[in-house]
């Protein structure tokens, strides 16, 4: 296992698991039909736990383009190592995404919606203002990362002596994921990870179904753009107030 690897691998399994408890949620003739938001948000928190585990002990588990720009902007991490993390990243996208279709495909093909079908691939606004919707992906990706550069580690306090928690130690990440998208993912599905909406994006307009509508490319921007400024501002606040 390579840091590369690792980042291939942990963010495949975010969208297997991410996007497929959105596919259980909106397909047709799922077992999870209609199960709602709050089964969507606890899904990806979830996904971002089971990513952590496996990635976190290799790479830190950045799973996610605008937190290893946000670290490289902050200093805790080398800008030349940028570019292969972000492609890793949206290659096991895309990997985690085409097993999800693959798994749904049936109820893909038994879903005429083409809106609901793309849900299960990237995200879209509830209300289409693109310069909010904007905002709205710098506001939640602001969140993640600012949060990510105050966790600590657990400790003995009597002599600050450091505690390994193993795998226990991804549940932080886990929870703020979730916060995030309960509070604030209504607006716009809370991408807040360009792999995680660019990677799926794309397997939409290739990967074969019934019906299947349009991409929605002229929206593709703003969960690509919006979490990388989200991250730098965070990056860039942190760094005022060390």
């Amino acid at each position: 296992m390579s840091p590369i690897l690792a980042e291939f691998i942990g963010t495949a399994l975010l969208l297997l698991l991410g996007n497929g408890v959105v596919a259980n949620v909106v397909l047709n003739k799922t077992k999870g039909n209609s199960g709602g938001w709050i089964v969507i948000t606890t899904g990806w928190a979830l996904a971002v736990y089971v990513g952590v585990v496996v990635a976190g002990p290799y790479s830190g588990a950045h799973l996610n383009p605008a937190v290893t720009v946000a670290l490289a902007a902050a200093g805790k991490f080398n800008w030349a190592e940028v570019p292969m993390f972000a492609i890793a990243q949206l290659a096991g996208a895309m990997l985690g995404t085409s097993l999800v279709w693959y798994n749904y495909k049936d109820h893909l093909d038994a879903t005429p919606d083409n809106g609901l079908q793309r849900a299960c691939f990237c995200t879209e606004p509830a209300i289409r203002k693109p310069l909010r919707n904007f905002i709205c992906e710098v506001t939640g990706t602001f969140v993640l990362l600012f949060t990510i550069f105050y966790f600590t580690g657990a400790e003995v306090s009597t002599d600050k002596t450091p505690v390994g928690l193993g795998s226990l130690g991804a549940v932080p990440v886990a929870f703020l994921v979730w916060a995030i998208g309960l509070s604030l993912g209504g607006t716009t599905g809370y991408a807040i990870n360009p792999a995680r909406d660019l990677g799926p994006r794309i397997m939409h307009a290739i990967l074969p179904m019934n019906g299947k509508g349009h991409s929605d490319w002229s929206y593709a921007w703003i969960p690509v753009a919006g979490p990388l400024a989200g991250g730098v501002l965070a990056a860039a606040l942190y760094l005022l107030l060390k």
